[in-house]
């Protein structure tokens, strides 16, 4: 078949031709940022799941909703090694030069901006290799405090200050957000909560592992009142078969029925393995329908793909150590799995692998479904390292 006609996108945050399953979803975040438009309460977000459930997409769709609705948009990722309010900063800088170009926004945005200047200075942060500075036409404010909580919910206010005299509402968008650490994701829930308590338009919907429910709690006892935490999966068998089906019916393409099922049983219904099967599935097959022999070409070169990127980069990430930890895991079979069991695969005693275990939940290679259990936060991976490392 034609391969510029591959409707099929697999890739970190590519959105899929069909994004099937997360309807329900988008309407609950959409009646969100209409509320906090309006000026009434709204909860902000965050999507937890593990790899490869299309958690960036759905950031991506957010963003072109709220922009669709005249909102002011800001999408960052948070990085391991980097403070959020380092990236937070600057962002929300450039921001307020943008909106604060109208008559009616302008004061309010140039006092936000000086609020920022004070901030930035104190946490000593740098845009583009320059130092954030004050306006010089407008009267200077009191130094930042240096504490993060009360500067950063500071700044919020300011921002959305300014952004309610343009008559919109603020939604920050944060992929990856497991990776703040406990005082930046702190002073980020405080900020969020002041702005709920001063009735501001400032919502946040943020992306993570499932870790993130554990690590919001952590930093503000009360997180779990002021988020919803929806958890995004794999699709449901209805939703998998009209994200492979659909693209395919567009350009006059079918399955036989014993190949949808192979891909869904290869795949188990996750978004990011179903568009890498369609996409190898449409260059295998000579025509259509598209048949299981076709399928099972294309789920030997799928393999291997996933394993030389989807899977080897994140197991390179990772230590020595911390690798055997893998290895142990995956000997265990699919699942969760006792920390006692996986010490006991490597021949040690839980303690002595503790930290090492600690460390992959850092990375975002493991989580904990319950006190005392682990779970690749990676789908397939087990399967992986028996591939490749039998």
């Amino acid at each position: 078949m034609n391969p510029s006609k591959n409707p099929y996108a697999p890739g970190a945050g590519n959105p899929p031709p069909e994004l099937a399953g997360r309807d329900s979803l988008l309407e609950r975040v959409g009646v969100g940022l209409r509320r906090i438009k309006a000026g009434r309460y709204a909860k902000s977000f965050l999507l937890v799941g593990l790899r490869g459930v299309g958690k960036t997409v759905l950031l991506n769709r957010v963003a072109r909703d709220a922009e669709r609705e005249k909102l002011v948009c800001l999408h960052i990722e948070a990085q391991e090694g980097r403070s959020l309010s380092s990236m937070l900063i600057p962002e929300l800088h450039k921001v307020l030069l943008q909106i604060g170009r109208t008559e009616a926004v302008k004061k309010a945005a140039r006092h936000a901006l000086n609020i920022i200047a004070g901030v930035a200075k104190s946490l000593q942060i740098e845009y583009q290799g320059m130092s954030i500075g004050l306006d010089k036409d407008f009267q200077p404010l009191a130094p930042a405090t240096g504490n993060l909580e009360n500067d950063l919910s500071d700044v919020f206010q300011a921002v959305g200050d300014a952004i309610k005299k343009k008559n919109t509402a603020f939604v920050l968008l944060v992929d990856e957000l497991q990776y703040a650490k406990n005082d930046q994701l702190a002073a980020l829930i405080v900020a969020l909560h002041k702005c709920q308590q001063w009735q501001l338009p400032v919502m946040l919907v943020g992306a993570g592992l499932p870790q993130l429910v554990g690590n919001a709690g952590n930093a503000k006892s009360y997180a779990e009142r002021m988020f919803d935490f929806p958890e995004i999966g794999k699709l449901d068998r209805a939703a998998a078969l009209r994200a492979i089906e659909a693209p395919a019916k567009r350009e006059r393409v079918s399955f036989q029925p014993a190949a949808l099922e192979k891909i869904l049983k290869q795949t188990e219904g996750y978004p990011y393995f179903l568009q890498e099967w369609g996409y190898q599935a449409w260059h295998v097959a000579e025509k259509s329908p598209i048949t299981v022999q076709d399928i099972k070409i294309a789920t030997k070169i799928a393999l291997q793909e996933l394993d030389r990127s989807f899977f080897r980069v994140r197991y390179d990430r990772c230590t020595n150590r911390e690798q055997e930890y893998l290895a142990a895991m995956s000997r265990l079979g699919a699942g969760s799995h006792r920390s006692g069991d996986i010490a006991g695969a490597m021949g040690e005693h839980v303690t002595e692998v503790a930290p090492v275990r600690g460390n992959l939940i850092k990375k975002g290679m493991l989580y904990s479904p319950k006190h005392g259990l682990t779970e690749f936060t990676v789908p397939l991976f087990g399967a992986f390292m028996k591939r490749t490392m039998p």
